[in-house]
């Protein structure tokens, strides 16, 4: 007899310390799995609070609102008859550590740290978090009291455990154990945990989601199990873009998989396995040579089941049929992964959109392309009818509030939210202002064109009437510093001229509230480095 379960995991665009936001997430996202006939909800690292809370975690505050919102979440009539996976963080015995919260009808089965922390690249979480360095260890946790009024529980466990069900076992890892040579998944499946769910903070690198895909798959293929993926998705209020792609897997073959750039704030993936088909992929002479020397975890019993039983089973429910994975070519993810942090930090600003310097270089024209992927991926939504899009593009293109309106194209967007100028001087090509201006037609961007040179002529005036000294360029027999000065005395004056219109372009457009432009820089990674970018030198 097979054993039908109901899993689903999920992808939130959720906002570093929006509270009542992320919570309103959460609590759709269950919703939404419940509704699709879940059992088990798992959901991203520090979904609560946000991932790219930074040095926010420092702060006792962020403790207490996680509390809170966690509060709000349990106890929520939503919330109830489905077992909840959520992320926060959790300070314990004055250490800080980044947890996984499990609970089930108003009441907490286990607090789960995290034991190995991402600090390299792009991750700092050393910086606000203690690993958990005690493997299957568990102590009491006293509970806060705005929580423990709810659950009646006055302590909690506290540690690396693994919950028991009726029916099956489930174990959890976040985000980096995956990536780890000895994860927690390996001595789990050993012990006998069939369900894994994994709890993710994972940013955007290209071909990043082969390494995902892989690892789960090559991690279930070895010794069975059904994997739970879930990510952030979105931009967070950091630099990074987190590319969701929730999943789920089952010895070694996908069965679920989400979108990896989506405008979506809440997507929720399901699918329906037969914990019976782990067991049987379990068979094998060597792997229980294995799991019958794995020392045992601490079970924390749960008393429910995660299938359903004969008498409640829908006589046309199947397991899943396996998937191929889906991956985007590297070009799309470069146009799509910076398009969808672009619109998550422009809906998020307040800024009424962006302004691009375009010199009709590679430069410039990649970065205009990349805006204009934006409003192509906002139309995308819009046409599917994503409610938070079209109320986000209402508003940004400052509609009144009883709009009904409605954008049909990317140029239509483009030419509300994106300004884009060719800033010339007597030194500038034809074939440079012509490319500006046509790829500016081509996209929709608001375009203006105009030279400068009389600014450049008043700033080297006044240097002469200060030093009494005339600098030439080099072609005209000026030195090599001289040469360098007055070509840095038009990059800088570039972004200052950038910053006057990003400022004023919409009140001269005569948009309702005025607002201001988000000024965008376009340059070579080496001149980061120099530093030479229109933007800050």
């Amino acid at each position: 007899m097979g054993r039908l379960v109901t899993l689903a995991t999920c992808s939130l665009n959720q906002w570093a310390l929006d509270w009542e936001g992320n919570a309103e997430r959460i609590i759709e996202s269950i919703r939404q799995a419940k509704a699709a006939g879940a059992t088990l909800r798992v959901g991203p690292e520090l979904e609560i609070s946000g991932y790219g809370a930074l040095d926010g975690f420092m702060e006792g505050d962020t403790f207490l609102h996680s509390w809170e919102m966690l509060a709000r979440i349990i106890d929520h009539p939503d919330c109830q008859d489905i077992v909840v996976d959520v992320g926060m963080p959790v300070r314990h015995r004055n250490v800080r550590y980044n947890c996984r919260v499990i609970f089930y009808n108003r009441n907490i089965i286990l607090i789960r740290p995290k034991m190995w922390l991402a600090n390299d690249g792009n991750y700092r979480e050393m910086r606000h978090f203690t690993p958990w360095q005690r493997p299957q260890e568990v102590e009491d946790y006293y509970l806060e009291s705005i929580v423990g009024k709810i659950t009646g529980q006055y302590k909690v466990p506290f540690g690396d455990a693994v919950i028991s069900t009726r029916d099956t076992c489930l174990g959890l890892e976040t985000c980096e154990e995956l990536f780890t040579p000895n994860g927690p998944h390996i001595p789990y499946g050993l012990a006998g945990v069939e369900i894994i769910s994994n709890s993710s903070g994972s940013h955007h690198e290209l071909k990043k989601l082969d390494t995902r895909i892989n690892l789960i798959t090559q991690a279930t293929k070895l010794s069975g199990g059904i994997y739970l993926y879930a990510n952030q998705q979105g931009c967070d209020g950091d630099r990074l873009y987190y590319d969701g792609c929730a999943m789920i897997v089952i010895n070694g073959s996908i069965v679920a998989q989400g979108s990896q750039f989506s405008l979506n704030d809440v997507e929720v993936v399901t699918a329906t396995v037969d914990i019976e088909e782990v067991r049987t992929y379990r068979s094998t002479a060597s792997r229980n040579m294995q799991a019958s020397k794995q020392t045992p975890f601490v079970r924390l019993d749960l008393d429910m089941r995660l299938s359903r039983t004969d008498e409640d089973a829908d006589p046309g429910l199947a397991p899943s049929d396996a998937l191929e994975p889906r991956y985007h070519a590297p070009e799309e993810e470069i146009a799509l992964g910076p398009a969808c942090w672009l619109w998550d930090y422009l809906r998020r600003s307040g800024a009424a959109g962006f302004f691009l310097p375009l010199s009709g270089g590679i430069d410039s024209c990649a970065t205009a392309v990349i805006v204009h992927s934006m409003c192509r991926e906002v139309i995308k939504a819009v046409s599917e009818g994503n409610e938070q899009v079209i109320k986000d593009v209402r508003r940004l293109c400052a509609e009144p509030a009883d709009s009904t309106w409605i954008p049909t194209t990317s140029q239509e967007v483009c030419n509300r939210i994106f300004h884009t100028s060719f800033m010339g001087t007597q030194n500038s090509s034809k074939e440079t202002r012509d490319r500006a201006k046509e790829l500016a037609v081509e996209i929709g961007s608001y375009h203006i064109d105009f030279n400068f040179d009389t600014v450049v002529t008043a700033l080297t005036n006044l240097f002469t009437v200060v030093t009494n000294f005339q600098p030439k360029f080099k072609v005209h027999g000026g030195s090599r510093a001289e040469n360098q000065a007055l070509q840095n005395i038009q990059a800088r004056l570039r972004m200052v001229l950038s910053y006057l219109f990003a400022s004023l372009l919409p009140t001269v457009r005569q948009r309702p509230g005025g607002g201001g432009l988000l000024v965008l820089a376009s340059s070579n990674v080496d001149e980061w480095y120099a530093p030479r970018s229109t933007l800050h030198t």
